[in-house]
């Protein structure tokens, strides 16, 4: 079940529909609004297929990919092998992560979570810190 703040966030995407699947770094699931899904897929669509590494990475990326709705009561059924894969046995945390929704096993969310705290401020700086663009964030 979608939580109602989000739910109504989502609201006008829903009826678009979403494309779940695995994440690339992390032990969690990616939930893509189809508008999300389909800008990607044109970035992708460019690559050589005719360059082995080309045609591995977009296997592995889209393996898994399941389309999914949201129904009425803003439920989505997350399958089996998506299950499986974040390890997810009780708990959910869903997360936004900018244009797409993470969806995680509460205990793996909250190890990532400790786990990157450990020299935040360090990648934060490496990350956002650069101050001499012209349209860096400060």
């Amino acid at each position: 079940m979608l939580p109602a703040a989000l739910k109504k966030q989502l609201s006008p995407v829903l009826q678009n529909g979403f494309v779940l699947k695995r994440a690339v770094f992390q032990p969690c699931l990616e939930l893509y609004p189809m508008s999300e899904w389909e800008a990607l897929m044109g970035r992708m669509n460019k690559l050589n297929r005719f360059k082995k590494k080309n045609n591995d990475f977009i296997r592995r990326f889209t393996a898994g990919v399941k389309m999914i709705e949201v129904d009425t009561t803003g439920r989505l059924l997350i399958p089996k092998d998506l299950v499986a894969f974040a390890d997810i046995a009780k708990n959910i945390v869903v997360s936004s992560a900018i244009n797409i929704v993470e969806i995680w096993d509460k205990d793996k969310y909250e190890q990532a979570i400790d786990d990157a705290a450990v020299g935040f401020a360090d990648l934060a700086e490496e990350v956002m810190g650069q101050d001499d663009e012209e349209d860096g964030i400060s």
